[in-house]
């Protein structure tokens, strides 16, 4: 076995890539990308982001409480990378990658017209960790495509392609390998 080259911290790969919108009290917005971002509670439904506290949103989440995570797929990966490297601060970065707002429901910050699935977030506490603060938010409004909801409002985000993020790689989901339980789940017509 080899010897690790990177820091141990860089190892839990691959992670969800997310456009994360938010605004301040004066109604500038802001988009940037986020990949250090995931679920940690079912109920009450709760994510996290972690943001490095010299970003220019940082100080947006901080004033509004809030942000909007945008889920990230492969129509959407150019503008990801370009979010990810360029700082808002210097740059309007909607206009630049032809990136449309739209007004949500709960929280000051604006959807991503074009993500097909946009999480409305309050935030409930902040939590400094070194190079990052970890943003732990409560989910308190969603927006999915219809495209992505059956005949039995089932929700399948694979048919929008979404996209992670590995060791410098941006990689395309959507290929079902199997469903929860499936690997203990009696086939039917068979008896024991």
């Amino acid at each position: 076995m080899g010897k690790l080259s990177w820091k141990p911290g860089n190892m839990l790969y691959p992670l969800p890539v997310v456009l994360v919108t938010v605004a301040n009290r004066q109604g500038e917005q802001n988009i940037f990308t986020v990949a250090w971002a995931g679920t940690v509670c079912s109920d009450p439904p709760m994510v996290s982001i972690s943001v490095r506290p010299s970003r220019h949103s940082y100080a947006m989440i901080q004033e509004s409480g809030c942000f909007v995570i945008n889920i990230t797929t492969e129509k959407l990966v150019r503008a990801a990378d370009y979010c990810g490297v360029v700082s808002g601060r210097d740059v309007d970065k909607f206009e630049k990658m032809g990136l449309t707002l739209g007004k949500a429901d709960k929280v000051e910050a604006s959807l991503l017209l074009e993500s097909p699935v946009n999480l409305e977030c309050q935030v409930e506490s902040v939590i400094p960790l070194g190079t990052h603060d970890m943003f732990v938010a409560k989910v308190v409004a969603v927006h999915v495509e219809d495209s992505l909801l059956d005949k039995n409002n089932k929700f399948h985000l694979n048919q929008a392609y979404p996209v992670v993020y590995s060791h410098g790689s941006y990689l395309s989901l959507g290929r079902e390998l199997g469903t929860f339980g499936y690997s203990v789940r009696k086939k039917k017509g068979r008896k024991k």
